[in-house]
């Protein structure tokens, strides 16, 4: 084998495994406290379309006016804290997801999901379910407030 090729072949095998590298790596980086996604009940899902009122507390909050979130529906792999986090919530008692650190430097967030983009994501879809940093999410009749927490 030529010099330049065996040059080019090498440099090639040392950029995957740096690629590697940052897939397994960010994973493993901690810093600082850790952050839960809170799934905190605050009463019973309305049936109706009844909404929040405008100071932003709960009247009826449901599924069919969008000022909650359906919690049933939401996928285990694409909302893995969120999930979790209702999953550990029992008779008025909050669950928690499983702990996300956050990396140096914001170098972590870029290459992993955390529970920020979820709630990020919610937010977003569900506009009206938003209150605070968090959204509303109704789930088996229940109403729960999903938040990041410290």
């Amino acid at each position: 084998m030529r010099r330049v090729t065996r040059n080019l072949v090498l440099a090639i095998l040392a950029v995957l495994v740096v690629l590697l590298a940052l897939g397994a790596l960010p994973g493993l980086l901690k810093s600082g406290d850790p952050y839960y996604l809170t799934a905190t009940p605050v009463g019973e899902a309305a049936s109706g379309t009844n909404g929040s009122s405008a100071n932003g507390t709960v009247t009826n909050a449901s599924i069919a006016n969008g000022s909650a979130v359906d919690g049933a529906n939401l996928s285990e792999r694409a909302y893995p804290y969120t999930t979790a986090a209702l999953d550990n919530a029992t008779d008025g008692e909050p669950g928690q997801s499983q702990p996300y650190w956050r990396g140096p430097v914001g170098f972590k967030e870029a290459f992993t999901h955390s529970p920020f983009d979820e709630v990020n994501a919610l937010r977003g879809q569900h506009p009206n379910a938003t209150v605070g940093e968090g959204v509303r999410v109704a789930r088996n009749g229940t109403l729960y407030r999903v938040a990041v927490t410290q």
